[in-house]
């Protein structure tokens, strides 16, 4: 019994129970506990860039071959396009079959202001993203936790540390020993992972309620749904074809999938993940170079819920897209998912910004979505969560850098 309650991933779990709770019963006192659970992902969003730039340095620095790195970040972006691409076409087929936005009058429907995401969608286009992602500043670009700017940094760093020879294997040999400080942080910051869960949980049903589910609720029904499908059947036969099986892998990693449940974010699980995975038996330069550019690029439940939502709006508003409409809009959502990668609220942005460009759906939709995007955002986030990890196993599967016998000793601790 003792073990129980030690355990993160129960002690999560009730947290989050509790927070539910008080959310419903005590709608008033759960809003005030917003700090807490923006005060536990400030503590690991401390964290994260400094572990990314020391995981992907001492990778490439440990990789020696600048060649093989340059195919593993070849892998990794073909894979997470192809995966990405499919989630949007998977999420495309499901709402027009389901149609969860048929019959429902906008007018009836809560709404909320959405300036704030049109405007920030106007501000960053496909273009400057790509542009933005060398940093005019680096130190800026670490004190604002802006991870592709970072990546990019590091990568840099890490080849001239290996260019430079034996004059940087001791830079080399140092970063690894502070890369283990940052690690205990982690280990330090996860004790109190329940009290930051419970604070996120309690303000989100409090401040939103559950009555704001009841009118949107076949569409996260539907939401919920197709993402199950993505991962059990979709990552599950990646998986299975690489040589892997998903369930084990879910069970590995189920306190991060928790944690990001109770946080409707995936970033708290980040540094974890770059632990985890290394321990499973993926190559740190592997481990170093996908997580963090995946959670840049390898979105698959934001893509499964912008498409699903894109065509929720449309039959909403009775706007009868063609195929071709729908495909081009797909097309539209592949390129501007990246360009709003890593901006806070980046699937209104996304979404915003796309009806705008096209004119095909009213723009002002968006706001439908507002009540219920909280409630969406876990799966959204723990279907990224998962979707990363598993593009992991297969890059270094394919790259040949990953241990078996350290996963079979990963699989047989959880027994």
């Amino acid at each position: 019994m003792n073990k129980l309650f030690r355990n993160l991933t129960f002690q999560v779990l009730i947290a989050v129970s509790l927070g539910v709770l008080i959310g419903v019963l005590a709608p008033d006192v759960a809003k005030k506990l917003k700090p807490i659970g923006d005060t536990f992902v400030n503590l690991v969003k401390m964290v994260i860039t400094p572990i990314i730039f020391l995981t992907i340095v001492h990778g490439i620095a440990s990789m020696a071959d600048l060649r093989r790195l340059g195919r593993v970040g070849g892998k990794a972006l073909l894979y997470f396009e192809l995966v990405s691409t499919l989630a949007l076409a998977i999420g495309l087929i499901v709402v027009n079959v389901t149609k969860p936005g048929a019959g429902l009058d906008a007018t009836s429907l809560p709404t909320g202001d959405v300036s704030k995401y049109t405007s920030a969608g106007a501000q960053q286009s496909t273009l400057e993203f790509l542009t933005h992602i060398v940093p005019s500043n680096v130190v800026a670009a670490f004190a604002s936790g802006d991870l592709l700017p970072v990546v990019f940094f590091s990568v840099l760093f890490g080849v001239a540390l290996t260019a430079v020879g034996d004059a940087g294997r001791d830079i080399a040999d140092l970063l690894y020993k502070l890369q283990a400080v940052f690690f205990k942080i982690v280990a330090i910051v996860m004790k109190v992972a329940p009290i930051g869960a419970f604070g996120a949980m309690a303000y989100t049903i409090g401040n939103f309620g559950l009555k704001t589910l009841l009118p949107l609720g076949r569409l996260m029904l539907d939401v919920y749904l197709t993402m199950a499908i993505f991962i059990f059947v979709v990552l599950g036969l990646i998986c299975r074809a690489y040589g892997f099986r998903l369930w084990p892998f879910l069970r590995y990693i189920r306190e991060e999938i928790v944690l990001v449940l109770g946080t409707s974010s995936s970033e708290p699980a980040l540094p974890r993940m770059l632990e985890k995975l290394e321990r499973y038996g993926c190559a740190r330069p592997v481990v170093g170079l996908v997580i963090p550019t995946g959670y840049s690029f390898n979105l698959d439940g934001t893509s499964i819920y912008l498409s699903m939502a894109t065509i929720f709006i449309a039959q909403v508003y009775r706007v009868d897209l063609s195929w071709t409409q729908q495909l081009t809009l797909l097309g539209i959502l592949m390129l501007t998912s990246k360009g709003a990668a890593g901006v806070t609220g980046s699937g209104f942005i996304v979404l915003a910004s796309t009806l705008a460009a096209t004119n095909l759906v009213p723009v002002e939709g968006v706001a439908l979505l507002l009540g219920v995007d909280r409630f969406m955002s876990e799966a959204r986030s723990i279907t990224n969560l998962i979707g990363n990890g598993v593009a992991t196993l297969v890059i270094a599967r394919s790259e040949g850098a990953f241990d078996d016998t350290k996963r079979a000793a990963a699989e047989a601790a959880m027994a």
